[in-house]
């Protein structure tokens, strides 16, 4: 790091409200790295082909049917690689492709907003050689359990003849169950829109396991989906696993993908953290900006996270991924948050999430400092038992993006002691520019 060393206020200045908790040293702190599991798939397309040679896969696909490819919103590693794969799978086995969007209320709830979702993710119809087709409008497929509707994508319904979904597998951020993120969500929520996301939100997170699988045994009598293509990633968020999986395994095969994808899930250290900064949140980071398996809360207390660790005291937040697009749904898993996040927020697409998810919690502004080292004290005002020059703080990029961090002396042994964290530079200031925001090389 580089730039002016200001980790403690001068004595001359004079310190008045606010400011009176801008006091102390800070630690110095050291760039450490976790070892984690490196394997990925190499070659996308190649992985994406060798799967439609599987049984009860590619060949469903026959001359002329027209195939719906689903595709989501979050930041899924590679994504336009494999749905082009998919798609060009398709055409050489003489299908017709478009893609559709299957991501429930996200986009600001428009057709417009989700396919320019999708274009930011380079799933176009010139990069994906076939359309792209985008609409909000749902076809009613009845009740399950009494009295839940269940909805789906009306251009998937009626203008395909065949349905493919494909999505990422990882552990949900608001829910515990058999399937929680994956292919059987997609196809309870995302599938349905707007409106079947505002319906099966209705119910409750705690409902979900029990919801999910009714509304999916349900689509799938009623739609024609032969497979879909489970993507699981490494604690790099890189794909390390692509797998189609044939329809009438669904319910057996995702519960052991959900396994695999929570052993491979990239966490923190155990050792406590008095304040964890992170640099970015984001719809693309995960479903609530900051995914609360890594921090270990929620604001749902829906999930036990009793025997979770490490144990955090704050978290500071200091800033919104530019692929979020304004979205800054979960900026409450914060205890600070800096100006600049917050300026940042756009309030419909905000508020549009919160709504439809049932969620006003995770749209709520915490204590909004103006700048970085203001949010690092205030959070360290917040802890039990600690001083600034004391304290075990910890910096990550993103909750995505756990394998490189910053840790301050205090914490460093702890970490060290594990035996899978390594230690890459050594340790330096704090650094804060003019501005008060933290400096980088």
């Amino acid at each position: 790091m580089a730039g002016q060393a200001l980790s403690r206020r001068e004595d001359t200045v004079p310190l008045t409200g606010l400011d009176v908790f801008e006091q102390g040293t800070l630690p110095r702190w050291a760039p450490v790295r976790q070892l984690f599991d490196a394997d990925e798939v190499a070659d996308m397309a190649q992985a994406v082909a060798d799967e439609l040679t599987r049984p009860g896969t590619g060949d469903a696909i026959t001359p002329g049917a027209r195939v719906a490819i689903l595709a989501g919103s979050r930041g899924v590693d590679r994504v336009a690689e494999v749905i082009r794969a998919l798609a060009d799978g398709v055409r050489s086995r003489g299908g017709v492709p478009f893609v559709v969007p299957a991501m429930g209320s996200h986009g600001g709830a428009t057709a417009e907003g989700q396919a320019a979702i999708l274009a930011h993710y380079g799933i176009t119809e010139a990069s994906m050689g076939c359309p792209v087709r985008s609409c909000m409008d749902t076809v009613y497929l009845g009740d399950v359990l009494g009295d839940v509707p269940v909805y789906v994508d009306r251009l998937a319904y009626e203008e395909a003849d065949l349905v493919i979904p494909v999505n990422r597998v990882k552990p949900h951020t608001d829910f515990a169950g058999p399937v929680e993120s994956g292919l059987a969500k997609m196809l309870a929520i995302g599938l349905g829109k707007q409106k079947g996301a505002d319906a099966f939100h209705s119910r409750g997170y705690g409902e979900f396991p029990r919801l999910i699988p009714a509304v999916v045994a349900s689509t799938l009598a009623k739609v024609p989906i032969p497979f879909g293509v489970a993507l699981v990633e490494n604690a790099f968020s890189r794909c390390a696993l692509v797998e189609a999986v044939p329809a009438a395994r669904l319910a057996d095969r995702e519960p052991e993908l959900l396994a695999l994808a929570r052993e491979r899930l990239g966490r923190l250290p155990e050792p406590p953290i008095d304040v964890l900064i992170v640099d970015r949140i984001g719809k693309d980071v995960s479903g609530v900006g900051a995914d609360p398996n890594v921090l270990n809360r929620d604001f749902l207390g829906i999930v036990d996270r009793s025997l979770d660790r490490p144990r955090i005291q704050r978290v500071v937040f200091r800033d919104l991924t530019d692929d979020s697009e304004g979205n800054a749904t979960g900026i409450a898993l914060a205890d600070v948050v800096t100006r600049r996040l917050v300026d940042r927020v756009d309030v419909t697409r905000t508020y549009m999430n919160a709504i439809t998810s049932k969620n006003p919690e995770g749209a709520r502004v915490p204590l909004t400092a103006d700048n970085d080292r203001q949010a690092l004290y205030w959070a360290l005002a917040c802890c039990f038992g600690t001083r600034p020059e004391t304290a075990r703080i910890a910096r990550i990029e993103s909750t995505k993006h756990v394998d490189h961090l910053w840790a301050s002396e205090p914490l460093l042994p702890d970490l060290l002691a594990t035996g899978r964290v390594e230690q890459l530079g050594e340790p330096e200031p704090v650094r804060f520019d003019a501005a008060g925001m933290l400096v980088d090389d």
